[in-house]
């Protein structure tokens, strides 16, 4: 299953890929781009409550699939652009394992434990 998963990510990153292909931006811009929607993890100075949300709210892929499509249905291209690194930056943590936040903490996500394993939390497979 978790094989199987892997491809649905790398299949929505190839998918973004593509978009981005298609729209007016030179090549750079997405390696450019990449890393931005981390920037989400600066809720994190404010609480883990708080940095679950805006960490997940950034990564959510509906936030991507509507930010896109608010692009595409305005002939926007800059929205356009923000929906595909948003989905690229998302398929590519997922496919390193890297899920949505639980408000425990920052290595707490719906795909399992990341980080070091402690005594309370063993490592997930």
């Amino acid at each position: 299953m978790k094989s199987l998963l892997k491809l649905e990510e790398l299949a929505e990153l190839l998918l973004a890929t593509f978009v981005f292909i298609h729209l007016p931006f030179a090549w750079w811009v997405l390696p450019a781009t990449f890393l931005l929607p981390d920037l989400s993890m600066l809720g994190y100075l404010a609480g883990p409550r708080v940095g679950a949300a805006s960490y997940n709210l950034a990564h959510h892929k509906a936030t991507a699939l509507a930010v896109g499509a608010a692009g595409w249905a305005l002939g926007q291209p800059g929205l356009l652009l923000a929906g595909t690194v948003l989905l690229f930056h998302s398929a590519f943590d997922r496919l390193l394992g890297y899920g949505l936040k639980y408000a425990t903490g920052f290595g707490d996500t719906h795909l399992g434990r990341v980080g070091k394993a402690t005594a309370t939390s063993p490592a997930v497979a």
